[in-house]
């Protein structure tokens, strides 16, 4: 065999240093452009677990009412959204409840804080509504 051919074929055999750095620049922009969809959808799904809190919770006010006729027997039972783990959310009551009102609201915790959305409210009447009044149909 042709020493000159042995040779190219050691060559080529790996790959430069170019073409390593075009792969790292390829991935550095694919996760640049991925990571703050994941980020926005991680926030959607941790206010939509908080959401199902604050109707669980409202439902169970209403049947609290039924048994004592006044929302201000009603405990509650968990105060974080997700109720375990990490909070996301705090779920408070907005003053104190009476005989025939009650508002509660989930208040974003941590990297929460940059959802849109900001603070979400649900009452005795089932009016829901966020801090941010120009994003109420997106947020609920």
């Amino acid at each position: 065999m042709d020493l000159a051919r042995i040779r190219n074929r050691r060559r080529a055999a790996g790959f430069t240093l170019i073409e390593l750095m075009i792969v790292v620049a390829i991935i550095a922009i694919i996760a640049a452009i991925a990571y703050p969809s994941f980020a926005d959808q991680v926030r959607k799904s941790r206010r939509g677990q908080a959401k199902a809190d604050l109707l669980e919770l409202a439902q169970l006010a209403e049947r609290s009412r039924t048994v004592h006729n006044t929302y201000a027997e009603f405990d509650l039972p968990f105060a974080q959204s997700p109720r375990e783990g990490t909070a996301h959310y705090t779920i408070q009551w907005v003053g104190d409840p009476d005989a025939s009102t009650f508002e509660l609201e989930a208040v974003p915790q941590g990297s929460q804080d940059k959802d849109p959305c900001g603070t979400m409210s649900i009452n005795q009447a089932n009016q829901k509504t966020p801090s941010a009044a120009d994003v109420t149909p997106s947020c609920w």
